[in-house]
């Protein structure tokens, strides 16, 4: 087909996903959150989803499809219609998938259309408040005096926190033993029981614990003091070279139309701009909002990829 003729079609073919995005949503939308209430990502999807919902004066709907450190609900979402009206909200652990499982059914990156990374935050080590624990040198002492005995809890094997935890232990030369949970909620609360001696999750997930005094923050991954918790050091600033930051984004299955793609992130860089929003964000959940545009979004997950998977990939971690 020649130039000349294939340029009318071009644009019409414009002009009709332009008014398609126009009209959308014409229906509910789904935000899917495969992670469990009482972390850091099911809040974050209804907090967008109630202010979009008001926005746009269409419905849009969290569901909760958890399991297998997130990975359920990230590929239902990459196996849904490309039509957008599903939409996954994901965290760290997007990145260390497809290094952690082989066979993995899903491409992180080829099978979804990014939207947005909207904020990251640093991780915090806390321990309960009844624990003796009063610094991170105090954790340091007791880790070097009986190494396997000292437990420091994470998000589920292959997380953000669990690769975190191991890059420390070579780090500052000590073992802390790892342990698993299905979530940042059921993490928190074995911690203030006392069921694990510490945890390493998002200042997001911890900060309202730890301003309640049912936990002690230790110390920081972040290279600087989170403003959520200005009063507690980094492990930099300890001589401890390590860095490490939490994430959370937005994804969309591959294939959905850039317009509408361009259309829900310019919606959500009005609702993060939103006063009682940005309280949330920063206060709230701990973040330090970044608003990623969606090539930048994907350009951060590659190289979070690249990162994180050479870590599980030098420690031979696999998951059981």
């Amino acid at each position: 087909m020649s130039r000349s003729r294939l340029l009318p079609l071009f644009l019409f073919l414009s002009i009709c996903l332009t008014a398609f995005a126009q009209e959308w949503p014409a229906k509910p939308v789904k935000f899917v959150s495969p992670y469990p209430p009482g972390g850091s990502v099911d809040p974050l999807a209804r907090l967008f989803a109630a202010k979009l919902t008001e926005a746009l004066k269409q419905q849009f709907i969290v569901e909760n499809r958890t399991g297998a450190s997130g990975i359920i609900g990230t590929e239902y979402v990459a196996r849904s219609a490309p039509d957008g009206y599903t939409f996954v909200f994901i965290f760290d652990t997007h990145a260390v998938h497809k290094a952690l499982n082989p066979k993995l059914t899903f491409d992180p990156l080829k099978d979804f259309a990014p939207v947005m990374i909207v904020g990251t935050a640093p991780m915090a080590i806390t321990t309960a408040a009844a624990k003796p624990y009063k610094s991170f040198a105090d954790v340091l002492a007791a880790a070097k005096a009986k190494p396997d005995t000292v437990t420091l809890g994470n998000v589920g094997n292959g997380s953000l926190a669990h690769l975190t935890t191991i890059v420390l232990n070579q780090a500052a030369g000590v073992k802390f033993v790892p342990v698993p949970y299905k979530g940042g909620g059921p993490l928190s609360t074995d911690l203030i029981g006392g069921q694990v001696d510490l945890a390493m999750a998002s200042t997001a997930a911890q900060a309202q614990h730890v301003r309640s005094g049912r936990m002690r923050a230790l110390v920081l991954t972040g290279e600087k003091r989170s403003h959520t918790m200005p009063d507690v050091p980094t492990l930099t600033e300890l001589g401890i070279p390590v860095a490490a930051y939490a994430w959370w984004g937005i994804l969309a299955p591959a294939g959905t139309p850039r317009p509408i793609v361009d259309k829900l992130h310019a919606e959500l860089v009005k609702a993060i701009r939103l006063p009682d929003v940005s309280k949330t964000l920063t206060e709230t959940l701990g973040m330090d909002v970044v608003a990623l545009s969606p090539e930048d979004t994907q350009k951060w997950i590659a190289g979070q990829m690249t990162r994180w998977g050479k870590v599980v990939q030098d420690n031979n971690i696999r998951i059981e």
